[in-house]
């Protein structure tokens, strides 16, 4: 099997869309089902999460584009229907982060979710579901006037239902900050998106990390600090886990490249390979194969556990160094990756990828995608960054 391949790519995640689009739409409440088992059965048919409803919109806008095939804006367009008119509070100018049958559940303002807001009307923008950048730059300024703290030269992370900023600061939310900035540049050429997103990889993988051997930490104290107490009895947590999380170093190596892709810095080339290769050493699992979740401060794996988007970013951000340093190593890595992956995660049988795998590459459950947690974002997403982001052509069948 040739994974390094463009034909390659754009089969496995034409078959993973094929899963969502035969069964995704609900025509009855609008958007998309977002819980599904292996099989495609939906459970908790209700519920809708932000980051769900955004992600799938995106999944869409990319397969318009890189299958040829219009017929995915109509879907984006249902998708961002319902964003617009059941999670934007207009009144309020807020986001409901979850939703049950359409009636708001969790009004919790979390950056993290307008993160995905912006990088939603980005690709709606570049595939044309969308015939103007003024949601692009409302959404901007939405996350500007809320979550940027200027003199910490970060965005904030939450803000309760009540209106009180959360004190609470961490990586996540700024790095898919950083991720959506860098599309909304891709799609209005607007030079400020690209800086600011310039300005979060400086802050977070060269001045910060500095306090942290080099790689990036989840938690920070108020000082910006690494907060190593913050969720230490929580390796597990979905969105806070303690530990350095191998994944995302990976994709911050990967931003790096993006970011490269459009502006060169050797520096930045320089510190992906960092973040990779300390990742890739300490949390590939020699005896089942994998990229492990997490791992301590003194790099022992403190979750075993393997993730679908772990993987998947890994493999995208392998490809992407290998295409800035044509350097094998990483595409032995890349294909490593990918062997794992095709005989663990792809579910050959239903279609996407399983969610999660124990150490031993067994599932925990039938679940294959859960709002808030898997729509195969990452997957679908990694296939297209490869290929959009190498500037060496891949090989066709």
């Amino acid at each position: 099997m040739n994974f390094y391949n463009a034909d390659f790519l754009i089969h496995h995640s034409q078959s993973i869309v094929n899963f969502y689009t035969e069964r995704a739409v609900d025509s009855n409440l609008g958007g998309y089902y977002q819980n599904y088992l292996d099989d495609g059965t939906l459970f908790n048919t209700g519920f809708r999460q932000l980051v769900s409803s955004t992600r799938m919109v995106i999944n869409f806008c990319r397969a318009a584009k890189h299958f040829k095939n219009n017929e995915y804006l109509a879907l984006a367009k249902h998708g961002l229907d319902y964003i617009e008119a059941h999670h934007w509070i207009a009144n309020s100018k807020q986001y409901a982060w979850t939703l049950d049958d359409n009636q708001p559940k969790d009004m919790t303002q979390q950056a993290y979710g307008y993160a995905f807001v912006l990088l939603c009307y980005a690709h709606c923008y570049k595939a044309g579901v969308i015939s103007s950048d003024r949601k692009i730059n409302e959404t901007f300024e939405l996350l500007e006037s809320r979550f940027w703290q200027a003199n910490e030269g970060i965005y904030a992370d939450t803000i309760y239902a009540n209106g009180e900023l959360c004190e609470y600061r961490g990586q996540n939310a700024n790095m898919h900050i950083c991720e959506a900035l860098i599309s909304a540049y891709s799609a209005t050429n607007e030079r400020h998106y690209l800086k600011r997103a310039e300005h979060l990889a400086e802050r977070f993988c060269f001045e910060l990390s500095a306090h942290s051997n080099g790689l990036v930490y989840e938690h920070f104290t108020p000082e910006l600090l690494p907060d190593f107490d913050y969720n230490k009895d929580d390796a597990k947590n979905l969105y806070r886990p303690w530990g350095f999380q191998p994944g995302h170093q990976t994709e911050w190596a990967k931003l790096l490249l993006q970011i490269n892709y459009f502006d060169e810095k050797p520096k930045f080339v320089a510190k992906a390979q960092h973040l990779f290769d300390v990742a890739f050493a300490n949390a590939w699992d020699n005896a089942h194969g994998g990229l492990v979740y997490g791992f301590d401060t003194h790099y022992a794996t403190c979750d075993s556990d393997k993730y679908f988007w772990v993987q998947a970013e890994s493999f995208a951000a392998a490809a992407l160094l290998f295409d800035a340093t044509q350097n094998n190593t990483y595409l032995t890595h890349y294909n490593a990756l990918w062997q794992y992956c095709w005989q663990y995660f792809v579910d050959h049988d239903h279609g996407a990828w399983y969610r999660v795998l124990k150490d031993n590459n067994q599932k925990y459950s039938d679940k294959k995608s859960e709002a808030g947690a898997k729509c195969d974002y990452h997957t679908i997403g990694a296939c297209f960054d490869v290929l959009e982001f190498t500037k060496h052509p891949l090989s066709t069948n």
